[in-house]
């Protein structure tokens, strides 16, 4: 009856034999044996242990004592049975293989590798065996010798799924996706109905860039098991990554939904709403965050950036400074808090914490490694050279190279290296002995600084700025020529910039369209494109507007730009490169910026204490161009050519 699987009828007879015997060894046995196939295991337990009183030398009693301690979790006491039953059958593999997987419960994992291996040592055809050595590999981070083990399970039984897919899980670690694909896949050829493996296989593709089969992949692992949270969050990074946004905010929010305790989704939904500008739900998201895990660093920080996109700086920084009090080197939130802090035109307080940028893993910033020692200040320049270098983006390069005229006042030398495409126009600034494009060898030098941290050197304040009007001036002979290429001035002449970089964290909120300017700007001007590149589809808008002239590869570096800005009456850009130019070469320029701009425009005010020839034209709250350029059409109307 036991034998067949009639559980309680031979429960039964086991029963009324220890009635008549109440030392029969077998029936007592036995009768634990049924108790813990029926799940009723401390019952088993006691039985047991019983039969072992009877019979102290039975291996096979120890070793279901020990499955039995470790179905109710009591796993120390579970090794010690197994070690019971090994003492008696040295050659009992289910007995190591049961002990490894009790070590590996107490994470004693390097024991528990070499329990497994007694096992296969013993039976080296059980593929379990194997697999669940290869599990213990991966938990102590050696994922060659899991998939060695995996390898050998797959050999033994090429149908076992559940090694195919721990498989791919260690090739992922180790960073060979196209490896860890083919191992899913195996996996599902095995078992289809694998959610797991359709989960983990969207991890992979999105590692590889294939977006839409990841999502597809999350889609399979949904469909198959709808309750489990994690791929519901998968699947909406994979979505956020393709800016399909609602459905992203969808995803997170059937995770969390699930699982509304899972701090990290709903801190993926605060990142999400934050993108589609929901700025108060997304802080009640990164609250619900924070509630359930205090420690959340980076809901902190991520919190500070949407209430610094909302104009609170000081509950911003408050933000930062709780991420910081949890994570004292979280490089971003010391970053984001130093851009707080000089939007606000705190530049005491700013300027020290903006070095952090070389820690922000985020921005890709990497210091130069130079065995010659930072330049602080504190040392005398007198007689020596400093190597000075542009670090970020074209427009800060402009903006910070009125430090070199101080600088030179200092030093005995100065070696700037700046990108090629500027170091013509800044080639001629006073007092500057050596130019090198990037690429160039260096000669030496004593002391080295990164241009932007000048104003940290001199302790620039708002009213310590260097701004003595234009520090930088066209080449006259470019002046000429593009003077000619003009042709004869019918009216006064106005340069447009509209939108700078694609790959500038803020351009889907400081670029412009062109259309929507060009459609309203007066008649009585010329306009002249002071950008190489256009975006999809301006063309066609400059086509449409005769007035409009757009030069493109003619224009082949920043010297051409500066000549072509000085030829304007006034020009009129978004917050890009040429708008610092303009302003270094003293031309009247209107900068128009969004809601929330760069530091460097700072708030409420529309001039700046860096170009005394800027006029700033901000958004309003609602965060729409219509009523800048409704201004710009109407200040424009009122222009006089002087």
């Amino acid at each position: 009856m036991h034998q067949r699987g009639l559980l309680h009828d031979a429960r039964r007879i086991y029963e009324q034999i220890l009635n008549i015997d109440a030392n029969h060894f077998d029936a007592q046995y036995l009768l634990g044996v049924v108790a813990m196939q029926l799940n009723e295991h401390e019952l088993a337990i006691k039985l047991i242990t019983r039969a072992i009183e009877i019979n102290p030398h039975s291996d096979v009693c120890f070793y279901n004592l020990g499955v039995a301690l470790q179905a109710l979790g009591r796993f120390d006491e579970a090794v010690a049975s197994y070690d019971q039953a090994i003492r008696i059958e040295p050659a009992h593999a289910d007995a190591y293989s049961n002990r490894g997987n009790a070590l590996q419960a107490l994470k004693h994992f390097e024991a528990a590798v070499l329990s497994y291996d007694r096992a296969i040592r013993i039976n080296p055809g059980n593929a379990d065996y194997s697999f669940n050595q290869g599990v213990a590999y991966q938990e102590l981070d050696q994922m060659d010798a899991a998939i060695t083990c995996f390898d050998r399970a797959i050999a033994l039984q090429p149908g076992y799924a559940a090694a195919h897919y721990n498989r791919g899980n260690a090739l992922r670690v180790l960073k060979r996706p196209e490896a860890a694909i083919v191992s899913y896949d195996n996996a599902l050829k095995a078992r289809p109905d694998y959610a797991e493996a359709f989960a983990n296989r969207g991890i992979v593709l999105e590692q590889l860039q294939q977006m839409d089969a990841a999502i597809a992949s999350y889609d399979a692992a949904i469909r198959l098991d709808p309750l489990w949270p994690d791929t519901y969050r998968s699947r909406g990074n994979a979505l956020r990554s393709v800016g399909r946004l609602d459905a992203a905010l969808a995803s997170y929010e059937r995770a969390v939904k699930l699982k509304p305790d899972f701090a990290e989704c709903h801190y993926n939904c605060g990142i999400v709403l934050h993108e589609l500008g929901k700025f108060e739900a997304a802080i009640a998201s990164y609250d619900t965050a924070i509630v359930l895990n205090p420690d959340y660093a980076q809901a902190h920080c991520n919190r500070g950036l949407v209430l610094h996109d909302l104009k609170r700086l000081a509950a911003a920084v408050l933000s930062f400074d709780a991420a910081i009090a949890i994570k004292p080197d979280y490089a971003e939130a010391q970053w984001n808090k130093s851009l707080s802090l000089l939007l606000a035109g705190d530049f005491e307080n700013g300027w020290p914490l903006y070095e952090w940028r070389w820690k922000n893993e985020s921005l890709g910033s990497k210091r130069p490694d130079f065995q010659q020692a930072l330049w602080t200040g504190a040392e005398s320049l007198q007689g020596k050279t400093i190597f000075v270098y542009s670090e970020q983006g074209l427009g800060d390069t402009i903006q910070f190279a009125r430090y070199l005229n101080i600088l030179a006042r200092q030093a005995g030398r100065i070696i700037v290296k700046v990108p090629v495409s500027l170091a013509g126009l800044l080639r001629n600034i006073e007092g500057v002995d050596f130019w090198t494009g990037r690429g160039d060898g260096l000669p030496n030098f004593d002391f080295h600084c990164p241009l932007l941290s000048l104003p940290l050197v001199y302790k620039t304040n708002l009213n310590t700025i260097p701004n003595t009007g234009a520090y930088l001036r066209a080449d006259p002979l470019l002046v000429e020529k593009w003077s000619a290429r003009l042709g004869k001035e019918v009216a006064p002449r106005i340069g447009i910039v509209l939108s700078g970089s694609r790959l500038h964290a803020n351009d889907r909120n400081r670029s412009v369209s062109l259309e929507s300017l060009l459609s309203v700007l007066p008649d009585k001007f010329e306009y002249f494109s002071l950008q190489r590149e256009l975006r999809d589809g301006d063309q066609m808008v400059i086509d449409a507007h005769p007035k409009f002239r757009h030069f493109g590869d003619e224009l082949m570096d920043f010297e051409d730009t500066a000549a072509l800005c000085e030829l304007m009456d006034l020009n009129i850009s978004v917050d890009t490169s040429v708008a610092h130019l303009s302003g270094a070469i003293g031309k009247p320029t209107w900068v128009i910026l969004p809601f929330v701009p760069d530091w460097r425009w700072m708030l409420d005010r529309d001039d700046s204490p860096w170009y005394s020839s800027l006029k700033l034209y901000r958004q309003g709250a609602d965060r729409q161009w219509s009523g800048v350029i409704d201004r710009l059409r109407a200040e424009l109307l009122t222009l006089r050519r002087k």
